[in-house]
């Protein structure tokens, strides 16, 4: 019994040594992607965390539809209704078959562009929000100046193919992080399906969404996809975890998925957002003259949070104050100088208010005043 027991036990040792193991890569080895131009970026402050080729201008396809619906946002009310023209009928490529003539409102139009990529939904928000297609793309074109982009051009609203019509992977995701600003874009390109009225009949158009990550990835919250025969696959994605929002951009990617998959695995493996100090956590006492008392204390107004490297050195805080001592009275709030937290070369600053009311010391009454006073306090 004792050899058997003991030919077991040797025989499971040597199985758990036999099983396959798949390698993990070192979280500090950049993610090797298909694409010919990519980038991952920090949502919130723009910060680069991995780039190939990040100002090469490409064709984008129908990741377009990102400034397309941008500027439609800022057109104004998005339940006002939009008839569709003839020229939004039978536009070439993704569709969702608008019939001339349809009513349908501006947030429904932005789900079908968004959802369903579709080009007659683009061409129709062109015409009703601009005038006409060719007024649109300027007003594309001058967003992108606004927002400072110098190699993006815009001839169309979907995408489809033209050699004016261009971007990189650095000014796409500028594009994108600006249009997760936008409460209702934020909501449409995480949504996986939706239905819209078909002329007439409402919830006859059934959309999907096209980003496979929001079913695959976790925190995944969408953007947008595209393909031409020319530009290759373009895709936008996005996620968030902890807080941290990042965006994965690849332009003439083979395989997109896997290259999104590993930027954003990149990311959130070698970065974090770390709150040093909520509002009112970072507290100092602070020289205060002719006051009740001989300081007062300071705090942070607005949280002090960065997005850092998991491996990352000490931070440091520094205080400017706006004098070098505060005169009573003051009060609660009152705003005075800042505080500034550095980690690794970045920086955070939030403006440093009073936490309490400290009100003016009484200056001494005259001998004779006071024996007036004491006279009546005696009565």
């Amino acid at each position: 019994m004792k050899n058997i027991l003991t030919f077991i036990l040797a025989l499971c040792i040597g199985l758990c040594f036999c099983v396959p193991t798949k390698a993990i890569p070192a979280q500090d080895t950049p993610p090797a992607v298909s694409a010919e131009s990519a980038i991952l970026i920090n949502g919130t402050d723009g910060s680069v965390y991995f780039e190939k080729n990040a100002d090469r201008p490409m064709g984008m396809a129908s990741t377009t539809k990102l400034m397309t619906a941008l500027v439609a946002a800022e057109s104004g009310d998005m339940e006002r209704k939009i008839t569709v023209p003839a020229e939004a009928v039978g536009v070439e490529g993704s569709s969702v078959y608008l019939v001339e003539g349809e009513v349908l409102t501006l947030r429904e139009l932005l789900y079908a562009l968004l959802l369903s990529s579709a080009n007659d939904a683009a061409t129709a928000i062109a015409i009703a929000t601009s005038g006409s297609v060719e007024d649109f793309c300027a007003r594309m074109n001058e967003k992108a100046a606004e927002m400072g982009l110098v190699q993006t051009h815009f001839t169309n609203p979907h995408g489809l193919y033209d050699e004016d019509h261009y971007t990189t992977a650095r000014e796409l995701a500028a594009i994108a992080a600006e249009a997760l600003r936008v409460p209702l874009l934020r909501e449409i390109v995480a949504t996986q399906r939706a239905t819209i009225p078909h002329d007439g009949d409402a919830d006859k158009r059934l959309l999907l969404n096209h980003n496979k990550l929001l079913r695959s990835y976790e925190g995944a919250i969408g953007m947008k996809t595209g393909f031409t025969k020319k530009t290759g696959r373009t895709l936008v994605s996005a996620a968030e975890r902890d807080g941290l929002t990042l965006i994965a951009v690849t332009l003439n990617a083979p395989d997109d998925w896997r290259d999104h998959t590993a930027m954003l695995d990149y990311g959130f493996a070698n970065y974090e957002q770390v709150v040093f100090s909520q509002a009112g956590s970072f507290m100092m006492d602070f020289p205060i003259t002719g006051g009740e008392s001989d300081t007062v204390c300071l705090t942070n107004a607005e949280p002090l949070v960065l997005t850092l490297p998991k491996k990352r050195g000490d931070a440091s805080y520094s205080v400017q104050g706006t004098a070098r001592f505060l005169f009573a009275p003051v009060t609660y709030g009152e705003s005075f100088g800042t505080v500034t937290l550095t980690c690794e070369g970045q920086r955070v600053t939030s403006p440093l208010i009073v936490t309490e009311t400290v009100k003016a010391k009484e200056a001494p009454l005259p001998p004779f005043f006071r024996r007036i006073k004491n006279f009546f306090k005696a009565e």
